[in-house]
C-alpha cells in the first residue's frame, strides 16, 4: 500500500507531507521538498519540532485530529525552516492509517494562492482586452482608409503648395493610426514554434537597445549558461523582451543600468499547470520606478506612464508571453524595477 500512496503523492502539485503518530516525518512529495527547501533523504524521521520553528499551532491541530479522528483545516499558519524566512500557509490535516503514517498534511501557500488568483485575473482581463481591441481596430480601419483616400483626391485638386501641406498632415496621421491598428491586431497570429536559446533572444535585444542608446544605457548580463533550449517563437519573444527593455530605457531617460538575469526554476505552477522546470528571466533597472497608481494597470492597453506613449508595449509583451504558456509580473519601487518572465521548459 505504501508504494501506491507515495507514487500518488509524487504526482500532486500541492505540497504534502506524511507524519506518524509521534510527529516524525515519514514522507514528503517533491512539491513539499521544493516549498520547504529540504531533501526527504536528509530529513526523514525528524520530528516536526526539529524541522520547523513555531510548530505549536501545527502540533495542536494534529492533536485535535488525533483526538477526534476527522480532518482539520488550519488557516494563516506561519512555518519556517531554521534560518529561513517564514512561510504563510493554509493547511489541511487528514487522518490516515497507511505506510506507517498517521497524518497527511497538505499545505497551500497563501502567497501562491494570491498569485494564482492574480494570474487568472490577468488572463481573463487579457482575453477581454484582446476582444475589445480587435473590434475597435476593425471599426477604425474602414473609415481610416476612406479618410486617407479622400485626402489624396483632395490633394490632386489643390494648386497651392501650402495647402497640400495640410492634406499631407491628414495622410501621415492616417498612416500612423493605420500602423497602430496593425500593431493592435498583430498579437492574434499564433506562435511559430521552434527550439531556441533564450540567450540568443536577449543578445538580439541587447544589440537593438545598445544601438538606440549607444552611450547612456549599460546592460549587465547574468546568464545561466546551463539552461536548455525552449520551444517558442523567436520573433515574438524578442518583441516581448524588447518592449520591456525599451520601457526601462525610457524610464531611465536614456541613462542608467539595465540587467538581464536568467535562471532555472523548479516545480513551478504557471497558469494553473505544474511544470518540473521553467525559465526565469528578469529584466531589472535602477530607474525611478513605476508610479504607484499605475502598478496594477501597467499591462492594460492604452495605459502609459510616459507622455506620448501608446500604452501597447507591455500589453503586447504579456500577450506574447501568454502565447508561450508563461507569465509576466512586475515588482517596482524607486531605484529598482524588476520584470519577471516565467516560461515552461518542457
Amino acid at each position: 500500500m505504501a508504494p501506491s500512496l507515495y507514487s500518488g503523492l509524487e504526482l500532486l502539485a500541492t505540497p504534502v507531507i506524511l507524519v506518524d503518530e509521534e510527529f516524525h516525518l515519514v514522507h514528503a512529495n517533491p512539491a513539499a521538498e521544493d516549498l520547504f527547501a529540504f531533501s526527504l533523504k536528509n530529513v526523514h524521521g525528524q520530528l516536526l519540532a526539529q524541522l520547523f520553528t513555531d510548530t505549536d499551532e501545527l502540533i495542536s491541530s494534529l492533536n485535535e485530529v488525533l483526538g477526534q479522528n476527522w480532518s482539520y483545516t488550519g488557516r494563516d499558519l506561519n512555518l519556517a525552516r531554521p534560518g529561513q524566512a517564514s512561510l504563510h500557509l493554509n493547511c489541511l490535516v487528514t487522518p490516515v492509517e497507511a505506510a506507517g503514517a498517521r497524518f497527511l498534511i497538505e499545505f497551500r501557500p497563501i502567497d501562491q494562492q494570491l498569485k494564482l488568483a492574480r494570474e487568472q485575473r490577468q488572463i481573463d482581463q487579457q482575453q477581454a482586452n484582446r476582444e475589445l481591441i480587435r473590434n475597435l481596430a476593425h471599426e477604425i480601419r474602414n473609415p481610416l482608409g476612406g479618410l486617407r483616400g479622400s485626402a489624396q483626391l483632395l490633394e490632386r485638386e489643390l494648386e497651392r503648395q501650402e495647402l497640400r501641406e495640410y492634406t499631407q498632415v491628414i495622410i501621415k496621421e492616417a498612416d500612423r493610426l493605420q500602423e497602430l491598428m496593425d500593431r493592435l491586431l498583430t498579437p492574434h497570429r499564433p506562435p511559430q514554434v521552434a527550439p531556441l536559446n533564450i540567450h540568443e533572444v536577449l543578445e538580439r535585444v541587447r544589440s537593438l537597445v545598445s544601438a538606440e542608446y549607444p552611450d547612456g544605457i549599460v546592460i549587465v548580463r547574468d546568464y545561466d549558461a546551463s539552461l536548455p533550449d525552449l520551444h517558442g517563437d523567436k520573433e515574438q519573444l524578442i518583441q516581448a523582451v524588447l518592449n520591456v527593455v525599451r520601457n526601462a530605457a525610457q524610464a531611465l531617460n536614456g541613462t542608467g543600468e539595465i540587467g538581464f538575469r536568467t535562471r532555472a526554476a523548479r516545480q513551478v505552477t504557471l497558469a494553473r499547470q505544474r511544470y518540473k522546470l521553467a525559465l526565469e528571466l528578469q529584466v531589472l533597472d535602477n530607474g525611478p520606478g513605476i508610479p504607484e497608481e499605475l502598478r496594477e494597470r501597467i499591462f492594460y492597453p492604452l495605459v502609459s506612464g510616459r507622455e506620448g506613449g501608446s500604452g501597447l508595449g507591455l500589453t503586447l509583451s504579456q500577450t506574447f508571453v501568454q502565447h508561450h504558456r508563461g507569465t509576466i509580473e512586475c515588482d517596482s519601487k524607486p531605484g529598482r524595477t524588476c520584470f519577471t518572465i516565467m516560461l515552461p521548459l518542457e
